[in-house]
């Protein structure tokens, strides 16, 4: 990684680090922000499982194993971000009640993410699907967002209000959250250790550490192209269950 992209990923992880850690404090976007992680991490569920039948398939044992566990997690991790959405009366939105796709705003330009197009730049729909994706690419990409988000998650949860018992009882569950997050990706960093020599596993997760810090700059541009606007994500309500997941949230990006 140059001198260049080192700059841009301090300042690019300490913005992040910032407004990631604004939102989740107050009270009035914290809704929005829980179902966001909400949807990220419940919808890596049924990529995961797909990995891990493939893996399976193929008699790769060790990565079954441990695509199962990073499954269940990713699972319960969305059961603590609902849970913390129903005590403030609140659940992720009914996507089927969304207007349709049409003609002028098809369905890609309203769910496909900027942070996804940039961070997968190259590679089509059909190159990301589980039983196409490469496994060093899965691997690699997916290790770097794991490692972010173990931190991240820290951040959030130390910037929770601590004189109520929901921002104690989900910080708690967010510092359960980031340490699981340092769990999967040391065993995706020693599954790409299996797959290629010390230097081409250093080259991978370079080339990818790039193109997250490239991500976060396209994401941050069309934040201020919407002039700093996110779309809704909460209605009001508790949950019964977890909604359905749009086709974004399929994507490899979302797993954390």
């Amino acid at each position: 990684m140059n001198f260049l992209t080192q700059v841009l990923h301090l300042v690019g992880s300490g913005a992040v680090a910032f407004i990631s850690a604004r939102s989740i404090r107050d009270p009035l976007t914290r809704p929005n922000t829980l179902a966001g992680l909400q949807l990220a991490e419940s919808g890596s569920v049924p990529f995961l499982e797909a990995l891990r039948d493939r893996a399976a398939a193929e008699g790769d044992d060790w990565l079954a194993e441990r695509l199962a566990r990073h499954a269940n997690d990713e699972r319960r991790h969305g059961q603590i971000f609902a849970q913390a959405l129903k005590q403030l009366d609140k659940k992720v939105i009914d996507f089927k009640s969304l207007p349709k796709p049409t003609a002028e705003k098809p369905a890609d330009d309203r769910q496909r993410s900027p942070f996804f197009s940039a961070y997968f730049e190259g590679y089509s729909r059909e190159d990301l699907q589980p039983e196409n994706l490469d496994w060093v690419v899965f691997i690699a990409s997916t290790y770097i967002l794991e490692l972010d988000a173990s931190k991240d998650f820290v951040r959030m949860a130390n910037a929770l209000p601590e004189d109520d018992s929901r921002s104690a009882s989900l910080k708690k569950g967010m510092l359960s959250i980031a340490k699981d997050e340092t769990g999967h990706a040391a065993y995706l960093r020693e599954a790409l250790e299996r797959r290629l020599s010390p230097i081409a596993a250093e080259a991978a997760i370079d080339h990818w550490r790039t193109r997250k810090v490239n991500a976060m700059l396209a994401m941050v541009t069309s934040l201020v192209q919407k002039g700093g606007k996110l779309p809704s994500l909460v209605q009001d309500g508790a949950p019964v269950d977890l909604p359905s997941q749009p086709e974004s949230q399929l994507e490899p990006v979302a797993v954390s």
